[in-house]
This record gives structure tokens, C-alpha cells and sequence, in this order.
């Protein structure tokens, strides 16, 4: 049976944590700041783990 590969783009946009979750990065932070209020833009600077949710699709995209 041949390896299991890891998704290159989810390598580069997750990371685990020294208790096995997965930490993201919020969305929305890019492009179009102007609108945003400096709370808002704050507040997505931070990173954040994945929902519960989405946990088993962003695990088998890393094989984990």
C-alpha cells in the first residue's frame, strides 16, 4: 500500500500544539483593511484552533 501524502496546502496553514490541537489562522486579514474597525483587524491577528467540526477533515489532510 502507498504512503499517505500530506495535502502541501494544509501543511502550510496548520499547525499542532504541544496537546495535539490544531491551530488556524483566522481569515478576512488580507485585503480590503480599510472597513475593518482596529478591533476587528486585532482580533484576527491572533491564531485560534479548528472547530470541533471540521477537526477529522483538517486531520486527514495532514495524516495525522
Amino acid at each position: 500500500m502507498p504512503k499517505m501524502k500530506t495535502i502541501s496546502g494544509a501543511k502550510k496553514r496548520f499547525k499542532l500544539t504541544g496537546t495535539g490541537k490544531i491551530k488556524r489562522k483566522h481569515a478576512f486579514k488580507s485585503h480590503i483593511l480599510t472597513k475593518k474597525t482596529t478591533k476587528q483587524k486585532r482580533n484576527l491577528t491572533y491564531w485560534t484552533t479548528v472547530a470541533k467540526s471540521d477537526l477529522s477533515n483538517v486531520k486527514a489532510m495532514l495524516t495525522i
